[in-house]
């Protein structure tokens, strides 16, 4: 599976490589800048999902997103827009621009492994998203989109460090203290809205845990997530 790497910045893009290799099997295309990576795309080049960075010479990612979206071989294309800034501003030109998602430098594990978890495996297409609408989440919590997404990339980083701790705990037999950090997943679901989530928490907590069944359910929760961030970034636009 290809992914696309664009990024004026050599230390940035090696950095950001090399957080996509630890996340899985991937072969990465590296591109110096918006116009080189279009020339790779004309040339056939067919990524999974691209990561392009904001603001380039010769080619902006927003100017490289704007063809991208021009042409139908491209128009579904995850774009993940890669910025310095997360202010509301660059939020908004992102989801207007048609991306799917962004994250922001300095890059975070959790951020890139959230748009790779949906190419992974059987993919995003099987997943069924069972979650309460944004704009009910936004009116419940009396908060807006940017808080919001704030939230849920706050819940992703505790997700990753989870899939990371839990699994020796259980090994080791520290069932309170791992009930314990199943609970405060559980609740952090259910203040998001992610209904399928807490619910696929909830039956993990009625059943024999396992190490295997305990990091299926993680990764379902994080696919949740990652889900839920793209729906309230179309619904910003």
């Amino acid at each position: 599976m290809k992914v696309l790497v664009v990024d004026d910045d050599v230390v940035s893009r090696m950095v950001l490589m090399h957080l996509i290799d630890s996340c899985g099997q991937f072969e990465i295309v590296e591109a110096e800048d918006g116009e080189d990576a279009w020339q790779q795309l004309q040339q056939g080049l067919r990524p999974a999902i691209c990561f392009c960075d904001l603001r380039m010479p010769r080619l902006s990612g927003l100017e490289l997103l704007q063809r991208l979206r021009q042409r139908s071989d491209f128009a579904t294309l995850p774009f993940v827009l890669v910025t310095s800034a997360n202010d509301a501003h660059t939020v908004d030109e992102a989801t207007q621009g048609g991306a799917s998602g962004y994250v922001v430098k300095p890059f975070q594990a959790d951020q890139v492994r959230q748009h790779l978890l949906a190419l992974q495996d059987d993919g995003q297409s099987s997943y069924r998203h069972h979650a309460e609408e944004p704009a009910r989440t936004l009116a419940r919590l009396g908060i807006n989109s940017e808080r919001l997404l704030v939230y849920l990339n706050g819940f992703a980083s505790q997700l990753a460090a989870a899939s990371e701790e839990l699994g020796p705990l259980l090994e080791q037999g520290r069932q309170d203290e791992l009930r314990q950090r199943l609970d405060r997943l559980y609740a952090g679901c259910v203040t998001l809205g992610l209904n399928g989530a807490s619910a696929s928490l909830q039956q993990l907590q009625a059943a024999p845990l396992s190490v295997a069944a305990l990091q299926a359910v993680l990764k379902t929760v994080l696919r949740a997530v990652s889900y839920q961030t793209d729906l309230v970034l179309q619904a910003a636009s």
